[in-house]
């Protein structure tokens, strides 16, 4: 008996009209998945790839080997882990506002996604390298980027350090150890592998670290570098966060039939984890661990960052069209925020009555930074930059023909 060729397409948890369902989503135990040796090989790692590590129990309370690993990590620490979250939390608000304002043209929240960046970036050292996708910009806020250069970047005022020169949301800061955005998808991938190659060359001991979303693993760029960083073993960690949408499209789609995206990296021989992206604990252990684990040339390492994008995609988009309204609280992992303020609770190191005056003083903090950049621009208030600053920066010695057009234009 045959059968007739058909084409299937991968279909998310629940439509709009439909009731959440994430009961197909399969997850490990706190604390069931140990830690590797730092050599562990590809080959050897499907538990590491297919499990999920986690730390934090159902009560808050940090369980298993990973917890061990981060004893040595200060309630101080933990604090400012909240700290940077709630600080992303309210500029995503204020620029939201911003742009229905119309003040600026364009904002991608990080909802629900904050652990990730703020806790892994803080196990980085200065002179390490990111190279993120456009939802990262908690890699900044963790890495104490300043809030008047992140708010002039986003409304290419005078006070934007790239002087207009990148659309809003695709930020750089070198200094910061942030590589410059690029708009098309997946190349920051084989920038990243590109960089690190050339760094292990000199020998300076820094490391690089690329970020791609679900959807753009579909990329070209995402299986070269995949396949350079398997050939020359450079020190780069190969983050993929997968928050379960890019853009309105279901992950499944990225992902086909693989089981997780870590375990595509174990096709090219490249060992990989798969990490709770909303456990802050997990995220600290699992980026500390990662980090001296490149730093010592033990060669790339993948990991999958296991979240839910809870905000819409971006400020142009409408979630409501794709997916039900409440989908986020039914999220099984929880909120990254809630459950570290729970763990701390837990350890009697915070309260509700803190956590809801932090919030007030870092929405105080961020709005008055906002307003103070917003004096100098914004689009329903311009003030246009000097026509100079386009020649700024792209020629050591000004080719004659610009010379020329730069005096017509009386600049």
């Amino acid at each position: 008996m045959t059968q007739t060729p058909k084409l299937t397409f991968p279909e998310p948890p629940a439509r709009p009209d439909e009731v959440p369902d994430f009961s197909n989503i399969k997850i490990s135990e706190p604390g069931a998945v140990g830690i590797p040796d730092f050599g562990f090989e590809a080959k050897d790692g499907r538990e590491y790839a297919n499990g999920l590590i986690r730390v934090m129990d159902k009560d808050g309370n940090a369980v298993g080997p990973w917890a061990e690993l981060i004893k040595d990590v200060s309630v101080d620490d933990l604090r400012q882990g909240m700290r940077d979250m709630l600080k992303m939390r309210a500029i995503d608000r204020r620029m939201i506002t911003a742009q229905r304002q119309g003040k600026t043209s364009f904002y991608m929240q990080c909802t629900g996604e904050e652990a990730i960046g703020c806790g892994f970036q803080r196990q980085l050292d200065k002179g390490d390298m990111n190279f993120p996708t456009y939802r990262q910009q908690t890699l900044l806020i963790g890495a104490d980027y300043p809030l008047r250069d992140l708010f002039g970047q986003l409304y290419s005022n005078e006070l934007d350090p790239m002087e207009g020169r990148q659309l809003p949301v695709l930020h750089s800061a070198r200094d910061y150890g942030f590589f410059t955005i690029s708009g098309n998808l997946g190349t920051q991938y084989i920038q990243a592998v590109g960089w690190s190659m050339a760094n292990a060359l000199t020998g300076d001991g820094k490391i690089a670290a690329a970020w791609i979303g679900d959807g753009a693993t579909a990329s070209n760029d995402f299986h070269s570098a995949l396949l350079c960083a398997s050939v020359y073993q450079p020190p780069v960690i190969l983050n993929i966060v997968n928050n379960q949408w890019a853009i309105s499209t279901y992950t499944g789609v990225a992902a086909g039939k693989s089981r997780t995206y870590a375990s595509r990296a174990r096709g090219y021989g490249i060992p990989a984890l798969r990490v709770d992206g909303n456990d802050y604990l997990a995220v600290v252990a699992v980026s500390k661990w990662a980090v001296e684990r490149t730093r010592k040339g033990y060669g790339p390492l993948a990991i999958e960052w296991f979240t839910y994008r809870a905000a819409a995609h971006s400020t142009s988009d409408d979630p409501g069209a794709y997916r039900p309204k409440d989908e986020a609280l039914s999220w099984p992992l929880g909120d990254p925020v809630e459950r570290l303020k729970k763990h701390l609770i837990s350890l009697g190191e915070w309260s509700e009555e803190r956590h809801i005056q932090l919030e007030a003083e870092l929405l105080d903090e961020v709005t008055s930074v906002q307003k103070e950049v917003e004096a100098h621009g914004t689009l329903v208030n311009e003030q246009r930059l000097s026509p100079t600053v386009m020649f700024k920066g792209v020629y050591a010695d000004m080719p004659e023909h610009l010379k020329r057009q730069r005096q017509e234009m009386g600049a």
